[in-house]
């Protein structure tokens, strides 16, 4: 992969037996260290191309068609022990309940011990070593004490930052964040907002960041892609969404809003989107 090759690179069409076009050529580009917001409503697709791109889909079920390039390999080609040894590793994801995505009869821990030991070998030190660095990273305590913990004596906040801990312990080159926010309150929500913005900062992670919050998507995020309808329907700098929404769906959105925030060193360039992709589809 060169230098200027993007991280990810998907288009992809994802069918459910008895519903197909769930997602219909879904078509996106991730670049190294950027933070891509997706934007959609409940039932838009979200969740499934977040469970797509991890390589998860086919468990549930569903068909998979197209292209899925990350880091020069084409994913949807591989057989599930090469995607195993990607996930976790090389791309994982944070799911938005962490109540239900933790294991309630394990202790933290041994969670993080396991997700280290999981993709890495190494002495029982150079684990311990690793899950305080995780721990520090998402600023959650590192000692004995929180480490015995039961994911029930945690609160909301701190089981999504454990999450958080868990999926960057090997350092990954892409985490998806799938509504990590939705289950938290407004100032928990602005804190996790601000950690992922440090981990993209110091460790030059890229995050794609999934969404129905439209302006905390703008504050954290380079681009911005709107899901609706299975499709994307555009994509572009927060800034540019906002104030030159191309879609009817869009502007319906951004006229919906407040004035927002956007962060300051969004990406200038726009991802071209098919001609066929613009066509109205608000109310079909």
């Amino acid at each position: 992969m060169s230098a200027s090759s993007p991280l990810l690179s998907a288009n992809l069409t994802v069918d459910y037996p008895g519903k197909p076009g769930v997602l219909r050529e879904i078509s996106l580009d991730l670049q190294p260290g950027e933070i891509l917001g997706l934007v959609g409503q409940s039932g838009s697709g979200k969740s499934t191309l977040a469970l797509a791109l991890m390589g998860l889909l086919p468990h549930k079920g569903a068909a998979v068609r197209g292209e899925l390039m990350f880091q020069g390999e084409d994913l949807l080609r591989k057989p599930e022990a090469q995607l195993r040894a990607i996930r976790g590793r090389r791309m994982s994801i944070v799911l938005q309940s962490p109540l239900t995505a933790l294991n309630p009869a394990l202790r933290v821990g041994t969670q993080l011990q396991e997700a280290w030991r999981a993709h890495a070998g190494g002495s029982r030190e150079e684990c311990l070593t690793a899950v305080r660095t995780a721990l520090q990273s998402v600023s959650l305590p590192a000692e004995y004490e929180f480490l015995r913990r039961r994911p029930s004596q945690l609160s909301v906040g701190q089981g999504q930052r454990v999450l958080i801990a868990m999926a960057i312990l090997h350092r990954p080159a892409l985490l998806l964040a799938d509504e990590p926010t939705s289950a938290l309150d407004t100032i928990t929500q602005s804190e996790i907002l601000s950690l992922f913005a440090e981990l993209n900062r110091k460790l030059g992670m890229a995050i794609l960041y999934i969404s129905h919050d439209l302006p905390s998507v703008a504050a954290l995020c380079h681009r911005i892609a709107i899901l609706h309808d299975s499709r994307i329907l555009e994509c572009g700098t927060p800034q540019r969404i906002f104030e030159s929404p191309r879609h009817e769906y869009t502007r319906r959105l951004v006229a919906a809003l407040p004035k927002v925030s956007f962060r300051s060193d969004a990406r200038s360039e726009d991802v071209p989107i098919p001609e066929e992709a613009l066509v109205d589809t608000y109310g079909e």
